[in-house]
């Protein structure tokens, strides 16, 4: 077999997947917006089960509503007639996964969970299956081949199964106004959540600030640039004028000799940018990059300065 065999047939799988799922897309309908609305209105967990490769699938469902604010959890369909139904309560919502919708070992956790008063969601390739038929809501997970030249091997439709699952669990937490905070704080040891959870105020530096008053001179600034990481700050009576950076100071120099005694307030760039303590660390990054600068005030309501950030102060704490 050649390469281009090969890739030909790599291909040929992305392609069966990639319109199994532009078929789903078409068929979402009714039922999608019941089971939000159901699991929205629940005041439990999401009870996720399915067999085999359903199973895997399942788990990650589970996970990945979990991380987006929907508590979840994954039950094994055989573990639950022996024991650990005790998990489940009237409360819950259950997602059960099946292609054929006849799959011997869960439709008996299907019969208790009815019996506990569970509401039931099913994703299957066979909506009229026994499974689709007694659920709450089913979703049409079918589709026209699996990606296996053989048409055995669970692909396509764990694929279509998947991303069903994932329209659910974003559709829910864009339903519950979950926002990009609410995810940082469900993943604080990621480097995600440290981008999200960073604000200004954790990294800047707030005691022993290089401020200047609108009367000094290049000499005082120049004291402030080569030991306070290359900015000076002037304000009057707290409130920011202008900063003075290595920049301005490299300037001045190219165009006259003498310029110790030259006034900060002909030098200093007059309308900086600033931040204030709760905006994000990476979107201080984001611009100071942006626009090629190292440093910014930190300002407060006034426009007082209350602290100076840097670039390098942001980027180890993680915040880009």
């Amino acid at each position: 077999m050649s390469s281009d065999d090969i890739i030909a047939r790599g291909r040929r799988v992305l392609r069966a997947e990639r319109d199994a799922l532009a078929e789903a897309e078409q068929r979402l309908g009714a039922s999608f917006a019941t089971a939000v609305e159901m699991i929205a209105a629940s005041r439990g967990r999401v009870i996720v089960a399915g067999v085999g490769k359903s199973g895997l699938v399942g788990r990650k469902i589970a996970a990945t509503l979990t991380s987006t604010g929907t508590p979840s959890m994954f039950l094994h369909p055989v573990e639950s007639v022996h024991g650990d139904l005790g998990i489940v309560t009237s409360d819950d919502v259950a997602i059960l996964i099946s292609k054929s919708g006849e799959t011997a070992e869960l439709l008996p956790l299907l019969e208790q969970l009815k019996g506990l008063g569970v509401r039931t969601v099913a994703i299957t390739a066979e909506p009229q299956s026994t499974l689709g038929r007694h659920c709450d809501a089913s979703l049409d997970g079918s589709v026209r081949e699996e990606a296996c030249p053989h048409d055995l091997a669970p692909t396509t439709s764990t694929t279509v199964a998947l991303a069903l699952g994932d329209a659910l669990a974003v559709a829910l937490l864009q339903h519950r106004g979950f926002k990009r905070e609410d995810f940082a704080r469900l993943h604080p040891g990621g480097s995600l959540g440290k981008q999200l959870l960073t604000r200004v105020t954790d990294v800047m530096l707030s005691d022993d600030l290089p401020l200047l008053e609108t009367g000094a001179t290049m000499r005082e600034a120049v004291v402030h640039l080569a030991e306070r990481r290359g900015i000076a700050i002037i304000v009057k009576d707290g409130v920011l004028q202008g900063v003075v950076t290595t920049g301005n100071f490299m300037r001045l120099m190219e165009k006259q000799s003498d310029i110790w005694t030259v006034p900060v307030v002909e030098v200093m760039t007059r309308a900086p940018k600033t931040t204030t303590e709760d905006e994000l660390g990476s979107a201080v990054v984001f611009r100071m990059k942006q626009h090629g600068i190292i440093s910014m005030p930190v300002l407060d309501a006034q426009q007082r300065v209350v602290g100076v950030v840097h670039l390098h102060d942001l980027l180890r704490s993680g915040a880009a």
